[in-house]
């Protein structure tokens, strides 16, 4: 029951906090218009055959939405996080199959953008940027699934390089990209605290696929 004298008023607000940007607006059209005409066809097909969407792949590297995030010093479009997520989310909108690529490309090459050199950066960065190659992240494995604690990926230095052992599971586009961000314990007493992650090329030697 509402107390004696309170009185009720009728509100009329524009909640603007919640509308997106004009140039995120813009996003969302360039990138949904792409992926109506250029990768909603292909949809069906992906799943039904269980491909990889190659044809998506090529429609969305030539509009510069497969790998958004990459900074323009780097060859990239510079998006920013909502941008990407905008990008993401519309891809999903035509092919959920699809999505997986800017969103696998954004996983794997957040760490090098976190705390790689600049070295690192220039090297794997620009041809991810151009199309030209994809980044996949390898966390999961059979034992410890995505408990990152448990994992038994082992690194150990030899000489000025790093000798890394182990198997992972259930990663993003393996065998088809170029570069993985692939995560190892260096010190197996630190708990968490004791893995790396390392850019594995997939013409390193040893570097199999199941």
């Amino acid at each position: 029951m509402l107390p004696p004298g309170f009185r009720t008023r009728r509100f009329s607000v524009a909640f603007s906090a919640y509308q997106l940007p004009e140039e995120h607006e813009a996003v969302r059209e360039a990138v949904r218009a792409v992926c109506d005409h250029r990768v909603a066809p292909h949809a069906a097909a992906a799943d039904e055959n269980a491909e990889f969407p190659q044809a998506s792949y090529d429609a969305l590297r030539a509009a510069d939405f497969h790998a958004p995030h990459i900074p323009e010093e780097y060859g990239g479009a510079g998006a920013d996080a909502l941008a990407t997520a905008i990008v993401i989310e519309e891809v999903a909108r035509a092919c959920a199959t699809s999505s997986l690529i800017p969103a696998g490309n954004k996983l794997g090459t957040m760490p090098l953008l976190l705390a790689a050199d600049d070295r690192l950066k220039q090297r794997y960065l620009p041809p991810v940027a151009r199309g030209e190659a994809m980044f996949s992240y390898c966390l999961s494995e059979p034992e410890a699934g995505s408990d990152a604690a448990g994992m038994r990926t082992r690194a150990e230095r030899d000489g000025d390089t790093w000798v890394l052992n182990g198997v992972k599971r259930w990663i993003t586009n393996a065998g088809l990209s170029e570069y993985y961000t692939v995560f190892a314990v260096t010190d197996p007493t630190a708990r968490s605290r004791g893995i790396s992650a390392f850019v594995v090329e997939k013409s390193d030697p040893g570097v199999s696929f199941g």
